[in-house]
């Protein structure tokens, strides 16, 4: 890590994927840096209130402030606001958990969540609500995917590799697996995924399309496998496929789909 700036983001990002602490020696490990200069950063981190001790020698922990600047940001750019009843809705009528994911530069984001299974088995995870998701493993990734050529779709999946460290049995593991997947989501509309993202859950998800057919984001919709089976994805893609009609229809409402749509322009 050539920078100070890219030093400082790197140890924010561990910190966020380890809600229990780290020491100063731990971050020193995982980024390859001296510990001395890890101490310093920290330093200024927990001067500055992003970052808070556990006692006098305690582990480092990630303060508030930076998600705090994240949901204030959501809560501005009006995605919540005009994506939270479409997501309610879904997830009510399909029992299963619904996710909005957007398009942030080169990368597709979990932002916006509602759980429709109140009862049973679910699938409910608690942390990846801001996470960047796997491209090549998730049907989020793939509805984004099939809205490109071939080619520039396995540009974006050679960035992450094909598969992750905990992607199932079912995540394409070549080019020509992932082109046939690209393949059958662009003639249903909806990309469809079992024991792929991860062991043991199945989802379903179509991409927010602009009028020119380029991609603002997607929805999912997830659950156990066992319950979320291939005849039930089929039967939710009608419901699907009108939740992401509406959302690109009420995009313009937002102030953050509202720029990207000018960028796109």
């Amino acid at each position: 890590m050539s920078s100070s700036l890219e030093r400082g983001l790197a140890l924010l990002d561990l910190l966020s994927k380890r809600p229990d602490g780290m020491a100063v020696g731990q971050i020193a490990s995982e980024l390859d840096l001296p510990p001395s200069g890890v101490h310093r950063m920290l330093k200024q981190l927990v001067e500055y209130g992003y970052v808070h001790q556990e006692g006098a020698k305690g582990v480092y922990v990630l303060g508030m402030k930076l998600p705090a600047l994240g949901l204030s940001y959501l809560a501005q750019s009006g995605i919540t606001d005009v994506a939270q009843p479409i997501l309610d809705r879904l997830a009510a009528e399909s029992r299963h958990l619904v996710r909005l994911s957007v398009i942030d530069g080169d990368s597709l984001v979990w932002v916006a969540v509602a759980q429709g299974a109140t009862t049973g088995l679910r699938y409910d995870p608690g942390r990846e609500q801001g996470a960047t998701a796997h491209l090549a493993s998730s049907a989020s990734g793939l509805a984004w995917l099939s809205t490109m050529s071939d080619e520039a779709a396995l540009m974006k999946v050679a960035q992450q590799g094909f598969t992750q460290e905990f992607s199932g049995p079912g995540a394409p593991g070549s080019a020509a697996a992932l082109i046939a997947r690209l393949e059958e989501t662009r003639r249903k509309g909806f990309a469809i995924t079992t024991d792929s993202f991860i062991p043991g859950m199945a989802a379903i998800a179509a991409p927010i399309l602009r009028r020119d057919g380029r991609a603002l984001g997607a929805v999912s919709i997830a659950g156990p496998s066992i319950l979320l089976d291939a005849a039930r994805m089929e039967e939710l893609g009608p419901p699907l496929l009108a939740a992401v009609e509406e959302m690109s229809h009420a995009a313009g409402a937002s102030i953050y789909f509202r720029r990207r749509i000018e960028e796109m322009a």
